[in-house]
């Protein structure tokens, strides 16, 4: 039976990871949420007070790391680093304010792209980040790049927030994901841009569910035909 991976690109807030969660439940792949990954890390390196210009001491952390995502039987994402759980600190807008910093680091992308290959060895999955498509697997089967305007990704962002309790405004959420998309855009290393191959999504003025239908029927058009692990 043949495995197929599914890269989906784009900025923060582009609605990627709840396209591409969709999008594996509706066809029993395994998504990959590299998002919460680079939170994660990033969560780890502020509690440990990890200098990120110390390249030894931070390729040793990262080396000995230990980080588990992974979903509940109700679909929840829950998240460990070094056995604890982190799954709500790494939403936090600390987090959220360093986790480009941190992202634009050689030696943190060098790591997760190991081990985003190797958990998804063997397997049908659906992976969504910044550099899917470009740099952890630029062999993709199938390549999305998800985007929407500045606007309708804060907006989606702040609603994010304020439902998990977070006391902010628009305005610096707005401001944030215009800094992060800088970060992204500019970095030397691995930076945020759509491979040459991918299908350019703009979802902002799409349903989601006109977005995870277009997504689905595209992999499952991909895969007609042939045995594979997706239904």
């Amino acid at each position: 039976m043949k495995t197929i991976r599914v890269a989906i690109d784009g900025p923060a807030g582009a609605g990627k990871s709840t396209v591409a969660k969709q999008v594996a439940a509706l066809l029993g792949m395994e998504y990959i949420d590299t998002g919460a990954m680079y939170r994660a890390v990033t969560w780890a390196i502020i509690h440990e007070n990890i200098p990120l210009d110390d390249e030894p001491q931070l390729r040793a952390f990262l080396a000995s790391l230990r980080l588990v995502v992974e979903h509940d039987a109700d679909g929840r994402q829950r998240v460990w680093v070094n056995g604890q759980e982190v799954s709500e600190q790494i939403r936090s807008p600390q987090v959220t304010e360093f986790v480009s910093v941190v992202a634009a680091r050689p030696a943190v992308r060098e790591r997760l792209v190991d081990m985003q290959r190797e958990i998804a060895r063997h397997k049908c999955v659906i992976m969504d980040g910044r550099d899917i498509g470009t740099v952890v697997f630029p062999d993709a089967e199938v390549k999305f790049f998800i985007t929407a305007s500045l606007d309708v990704r804060a907006m989606r962002r702040y609603q994010e927030l304020v439902a998990r309790g977070h006391e902010i405004d628009y305005e610096t959420v707005k401001q944030e994901l215009h800094r992060r998309d800088e970060l992204d855009q500019n970095r030397a290393h691995s930076p945020l841009k759509p491979a040459e191959d991918a299908i350019i999504l703009d979802t902002s003025q799409m349903p989601l569910a006109e977005v995870v239908e277009r997504v689905s029927e595209t992999i499952r058009q991909a895969k007609r035909g042939e045995q594979s692990c997706i239904k």
